[in-house]
């Protein structure tokens, strides 16, 4: 065979640019809307649905706020959400264990974004696929539950490479687990130095202030400090 004739495309690597590109164009999008874009990933069984509602719990009165529930099937959190009265739409992926740019922004155009100050995605459970792919979000929260093990900064690292911020959830379940605080800290700074670790309950409540005040931080430093 001919060597010269041969092609080889990086199908993957042209695709994550194409989407970063549209990414920071939909960043740039949601400036001139005014709105703040966060993107929630974890493991499924971490707690998302219930660290987002006392997230809410804290944010509601200083912004209007929407979510977006991102699934390969089903709508149970998105009743969820409404049920408490969270304005809030369903994403199916269409069998995609991620969300990339331009599925964020059919979505934010069905929510109103234009309407709306926060709107958060909580994006497929997985530790693996969506943090390949940039949603378009201006900051990255990830969660990580007690009883999954201080050592996942270890196994899944772009995840915690991506991490703006991580919440640990089930705190109130230390004593039942094998979970080190500190060492779980210094796996995710082995892979990040940047971001921010708060440790969570979403069954009492605990450290949702600090976890609130940070996404309030992050989203005036974004806004200029000027909501719609």
């Amino acid at each position: 065979m001919d060597e010269s004739k041969l092609r080889i495309i990086k199908v993957k690597e042209s695709i994550l640019e194409d989407n970063d590109a549209d990414a920071d164009k939909l960043r740039s999008e949601l400036l001139g809307e005014k709105t703040f874009y966060l993107n929630v990933m974890s493991s499924p069984g971490s707690g998302k649905t219930s660290s987002i509602l006392r997230l809410i719990e804290n944010l509601r009165d200083k912004y209007r706020i929407g979510v977006m529930e991102a699934d390969i099937d089903g709508d149970v959190d998105t009743r969820t959400m409404l049920n408490a009265g969270v304005a809030s739409i369903q994403i199916h992926t269409g069998g995609m264990c991620h969300l990339d740019a331009d599925m964020s922004r059919q979505g934010l155009r069905e929510i109103g974004s234009p309407d709306l100050d926060l709107v958060i995605l909580e994006n497929v459970g997985n530790l693996v696929c969506p943090a390949e792919f940039d949603t378009g979000a201006v900051k990255d929260l990830v969660i990580l539950s007690v009883p999954e093990g201080d050592d996942k900064p270890l196994k899944y690292p772009l995840m915690f490479e991506k991490a703006d911020v991580v919440l640990v959830n089930k705190i109130d379940a230390l004593e039942a687990f094998d979970f080190d605080m500190d060492k779980f800290t210094a796996n995710v700074r082995a892979r990040n130095k940047d971001a921010a670790v708060i440790p969570v309950s979403a069954e009492t409540g605990e450290g949702f202030d600090k976890a609130a005040e940070w996404i309030s931080n992050a989203a005036e430093e974004f806004l200029g400090g000027a909501a719609k």
